[in-house]
Order: C-alpha cells, then structure tokens, then sequence
C-alpha cells in the first residue's frame, strides 16, 4: 500500500525513499536504547544510567564558542531516591528552566562518580513503563518526529502483517525453530524484552545468510557453464614493458596476485575474482596491470567507481601510465557534457578507445562495446549484482575483477564467499608512516590547537559529520559543525556532501587541493576518491556512528605523502563497548586486525544496534559472531538449489528474481 504526499511528513517520507508501508517497516532501527531503571546503590563510575525524578535548579547555558548551535547546559537533579546529582548535557540549548517545570522526568546518562556527575544523554518526561524499557531508534531526516515515525510503524505493520509471507521454507523454520517472519518484523520494531530482539534475529540473521548463500550459488551457476572464445594468451613477462615504465617496482604479494589474475584471464572460464587489500597496498596499480594485458590481447578494458571524483582520480592516474605506451584511456561519467558523451559512445563502439573509466554510466543502456574483455570494479560492494551482471552482458563472457578495501580474513571469505576466487594483498609498497589516531572529546582545545598547528604547517584538514542535518542519530551534523568551524576560520572552511550535484563537488574539492580552502567540512562522501596528498588531519565526529572498517578508510585519506598525520574521533559518552571499539584504531593501523575487530563487534546485537555507517550490505548479520549461521544457511542453500524444481522450493526462487539485485 502506497503513501500519498499528502502532508509534510510524507514528503520528509519520500526524501527518505519511503514511498509504500512496506518500506516504512524496511526501515530498521540502528541501534536500541535500554530504558531499564539503575539501581542507584549499584551504579559505577563511567556507567550508563537511568534515573527517575525532578530538576532541582534553573537550567544554565554556557556558550564556549559563541555559537548558538553549540552549548553546555547544567542542572541539579533529585532521584526518587532522593540522592542529588550535578548534571552536564550539550547541545540542547532549545531547553530552558520552564522546559520541564513541575514534571516528573527519566534522565538518561553517563556517571562521572568523581564529581558525583551526570553527563545527560536523554530526557523524557514521565516515567517509562517497564514493557517500553527497550527503545528502538531510527535514522530519521532532519524534521521528522520519532514519536510519530513509531505510531507509523505502528500503522504500517497492521496494514502489511498479513502480507509479510515467510520467505525461508517451513521444513527449515521447523528444523531451527524459527519464529514466522510477520512476528520476527514485529518483535523487531516493538520488543518488551531481550528475548524479542533475540527471537526477531534468529529468524531474520537465518533468513538474510540463506539468500546470500543462495544468490552466490545462482550467480556461481551462471558462470560455471560461460565458456569465452579462445583469446591471446597472457604471459606475465609479456608484461614488462608495463612495469618497466613504471616509477616503482611492485611489491612480492602484488606480483604474486597479478599472476593470479593473469592465470584466470588465460582461464577458457570467466574470471570472477575478488582483490582486496588495506588503503594503500596499490591494488589499483595491479588493476591497471591486468586492463594492460587485456589490451595485450586486443579487448576493451573498463574500471568503474562508484562516484565521479573517484573515476576521475583513476583516470588522472592512467593517463600518466598508459598514454606513453600509445594506450587510449577514455572517461565516462554521469556529468559529461551530451556532445562529450556521444563522442566517447560513438569511439566505444568502433573500438577507438582501450580502456574506459566510469561509474555506473559505463553499463548504460546506449553504451556498447567494441569487444569489452575486462571488467575491473572498484569499491564492489557499493554495486548490486544486477548491475554488475549488466556490464559483464556487454562483452562476450568478459572476465570481472572486483576490487575492495574493507578486507575480510580470508578463512572467513572464503567460507562467506564460497567459491568466489579473493585475492589479498597484506603488504604495502611502500613504508607508511603510522596515522596517530586518539580519541577526544568535541569540548577539548586540542581540536582546534591540532588545526591552527596544521594550517601554519600549510597543511588540509578534514572533518566528517556522520549527517548533513542535525538529527537523533547525532547531535553533529555538517549543519551545526560549518557554523561552529566557519565562525573561528571563515573562508578557509569548504563544505562538501552528497546532496551536491557534481559540479560543486568537483569545484569544491578543486578548491580544497588547490590554494582556495584549507579544512573540508564532508559526509562520509570523502570515504573514497578524494586524494589530497597534503591533507594530515582527520577529525571525526560522532565516531560512534561510523563501522571500525569504515573510519579506518576515511583516516586513510591523510599521510599520503609521508608526513606524519593524525585522526581524531570524536565521541563524548563513556559507553565502555565503543570505547573499547573506538580504541583499536589508536593501537593499529593494519586495516585486517582492524576488519576483525571491526567483524567482532558490528551488526545486529541485542541492545548494540543492526547497522552502522559505511558497513556491508548486511543488515542482521555479523560476520564474525554468526559465522555458525552462515555455514548452516550455506549447507541448506546447497541443498535447496540442488532441489530447486521441489515445490516447497519454488517461493524462494519467485523471491530471489523478483527481490535480490
């Protein structure tokens, strides 16, 4: 059932992709606050708590920075205990002493037991019943009302739950003894205990890893019975004319995947390889080696990122390698001008041009290829497989290399994975000096110190909300931090998100790696494509919010050129999980340990939250934790594809063409 753009909300609805009552209860909570009351004889320092009773005093507001979106409030507060506490929270200036006058409140927060200190995350008014104890949250656009989007949920699950079939075959809810999917959705958006939440994921974990398993197995089916036409063999050492021109040697662990690589294109099976490596470990380098060789053998190559300015780094990169040895290396991007656009179709088709770098234009409808013989795909998790079937159909069985820098250990890939061929580059080309990373406090004067110390060095700076509008999922956004920052250094902050079309873009990071502006105010946009080899300073905000794999890719964006460089994450709670968490990136800089970690503590846990930014496209599952899950729904899938013309089998494979990309 649809949603009309009959109010406010609505519209706020569709810019969110929400159109039907379907996709309202697609929209999983992030994470779940645990409302249960604290026992005040048993809290600890550093502990969260949750507290009932009154403000004791008048609400101050102090304004450090003399800036209206970013405040200090203090208050007393009195326990139904009657046990006093100092209160601290930030960035609540909307509240003023009559905020909560003669009412009765529940306050969330983190204990300092030294000065006998709350720092507040939350306030609600009244006392929360015991069956609401477990909050959901949920990634709201700036303006929508949580209370409202629950009534929502609410409404849409009535409408919907007679349409919420159960998607995994009833011999395999019975042998695991799995809840009907319409109740896991259920228990999912309104738990009243653990036990809810823990019910809700084993159906939906168990549902999630089965259609990963059965999606690789239909895709791997495909590809077994391609066979290509008989090409040119490949001799690695036919390619020395390529390394011999570049200005570095490569590394013993890149030679060795770029003979695996040329192995499989030599292969009469269509290559479906997986490389994958930290940032900076030159994977792009060996991709260009083996677009190389497929120039070798007469075919088109093409490499396709997922955004503009990330094709047009890698088309900067290969004109300076492939253009002395004759190479044609052409762009194609979804903001080139028509008459550009024409041309570069037209030279595609009559095989003017070797190899080809774009983003999604490249599978384009109008775009064909001469003979397309190498697909090369940077960042592959941010492509569906629809859309990477589509490039692969433009050439005659063409081989496909995906690239990633969000490592898996490889024991796990390969039991993730199956029989998806990975290789893996552990070691860097070159020696890397250590990115200092600490984690800091948004109040500590060593963040602005850290940048006034870096711009009289001539050095960028980079700073990451997690938001571009304020929002529950954290009070940073880049609206509040380009106030706050644009009101101490003015014209020397730029500001750069997704919502930009990519002409501002690309004129703001121009101005960014030129002389223009010397600190970038960005999204999680600058995660990847943005090389500016004179940047030495990440700041993060709301680090909490951000997956370990992908804070580590965005602190990959400074030390580019050797000089020592520094990230630090902010995050002002004293949660001990995601400190815990966040201080493995201030013990190392290897980006495998850090997958693990990272592979240990994700995804969906109890009261830990389903998803974060920047992470797979898992919405349940842990890679680390369920891999059990994963060997079992690995198993089933076997045995389901196996007896696939079954009709207790037939819904899931309706479901899987209708449903998975």
């Amino acid at each position: 059932m649809k949603l009309t753009k009959s109010s406010n909300l609505n519209r706020l609805l569709f810019d969110m992709d929400i159109h039907t009552y379907k996709d309202v209860l697609s929209l999983f909570p992030y994470r779940y606050e645990n409302l249960a009351y604290s026992n005040e004889n048993e809290i600890k320092d550093k502990q969260k708590i949750v507290l009932f009773g009154r403000i004791m005093s008048s609400i101050k507001v102090i304004n450090p920075y003399k800036n209206k979106k970013f405040s200090i409030l203090t208050f007393d507060f009195v326990s139904e205990n009657r046990k006093l506490y100092h209160c601290v929270i930030f960035n609540r200036a909307f509240y003023n002493s009559s905020s909560f006058k003669d009412n009765e409140i529940t306050l969330i927060g983190n204990y300092n037991a030294t000065k006998n200190e709350i720092n507040v995350i939350n306030i609600y008014v009244g006392r929360i019943p015991k069956e609401k104890s477990i909050k959901p949250l949920y990634h709201l656009i700036k303006g929508y009302p949580a209370y409202h989007f629950s009534t929502l949920v609410k409404k849409a699950y009535d409408i919907e739950k007679d349409n919420l079939y159960n998607i995994v075959p009833a011999y395999f809810r019975r042998k695991y003894q799995l809840i009907d999917r319409n109740e896991a959705i259920y228990k999912l958006h309104f738990p009243t205990c653990k036990e809810d939440l823990r019910d809700a994921l084993k159906h939906l974990k168990y549902e999630e890893a089965l259609l990963f398993s059965l999606k690789n197995r239909l895709r791997n089916s495909t590809l077994s019975t391609i066979i290509k036409r008989k090409k040119e063999p490949i001799d690695i050492d036919i390619c020395h004319k390529f390394l011999n021109g570049l200005p570095f040697k490569l590394s013993s662990e890149q030679y060795k995947v770029a003979k695996e690589i040329i192995s499989d294109m030599n292969s009469d099976k269509v290559m479906y390889r997986l490389l994958q490596g930290d940032v900076g470990s030159g994977k792009t380098i060996v991709s260009f080696l083996a677009l190389y060789a497929n120039y070798y053998r007469g075919d088109t190559g093409v490499l396709m990122a997922p955004t503009d300015s990330l094709a047009r780094q890698h088309y900067y990169n290969a004109l300076k390698i492939f253009e002395p040895l004759n190479i044609r290396v052409g762009l194609l991007v979804g903001d080139m001008k028509k008459s550009q656009r024409n041309k570069m179709l037209s030279d595609l088709e009559d095989g003017l041009i070797d190899i080809v770098i774009g983003t999604h234009s490249l599978f384009s409808k109008d775009v064909k290829y001469s003979s397309l013989g190498l697909a090369v795909i940077d960042e592959q998790h941010r492509f569906g497989v629809n859309q990477r079937k589509t490039l692969m159909s433009k050439g005659d069985a063409c081989d496909i290399l995906m690239m990633s820098a969000t490592p898996i250990p490889r024991s796990l890939a390969l039991t993730v994975y199956g029989d998806l061929e990975i290789s893996t580059i552990n070691e860097f080309p070159i020696e890397k000096k250590k990115i200092v990373t600490r984690i800091v406090h948004s109040y500590d004067d060593v963040l602005f110190r850290a940048i006034d110390k870096m711009l009289l060095e001539n050095r960028k700076v980079y700073i990451v909300a997690p938001k571009i509008d304020f929002s529950a999922i954290s009070d940073y956004s880049i609206d509040t931090l380009s106030t706050l920052f644009k009101a101490k250094y003015g014209d020397k902050v730029g500001v750069l998100t997704g919502r930009m079309s990519s002409e501002e873009k690309t004129r703001v990071i121009d101005e960014f790696s030129q002389s223009g502006t010397s600190i970038l105010l960005s999204t999680l946009v600058i995660e990847v494509g943005i090389d500016i080899k004179t940047a030495s300073l990440m700041i993060i905000y709301g680090a909490d919010c951000f997956g370990l794999a992908s804070l580590h890719q965005l602190r990959g964006r400074v030390g580019r050129d050797g000089y020592q460089s520094y990230c630090l994450l902010v995050y002002d709670e004293e949660d001990d999980n995601v400190l815990s968490r966040l201080k493995v990136l201030e013990k190392t800089n290897d980006g495998f340990e850090i997958a693990e970690a990272d592979l240990q503590s994700r995804g969906a846990g109890e009261l830990s939250g389903l998803k974060q930014a920047g992470e797979s496209d898992f919405s349940f599952l842990n890679l680390y934790n369920d891999i059990k899950i994963f060997t079992l729904a690995r198993d089933d899938a076997k045995e389901i594809f196996e007896h696939k013309e079954d009709i207790k089998y037939k819904w899931i494979f309706e479901y899987l063409k209708n449903n998975i990309d």
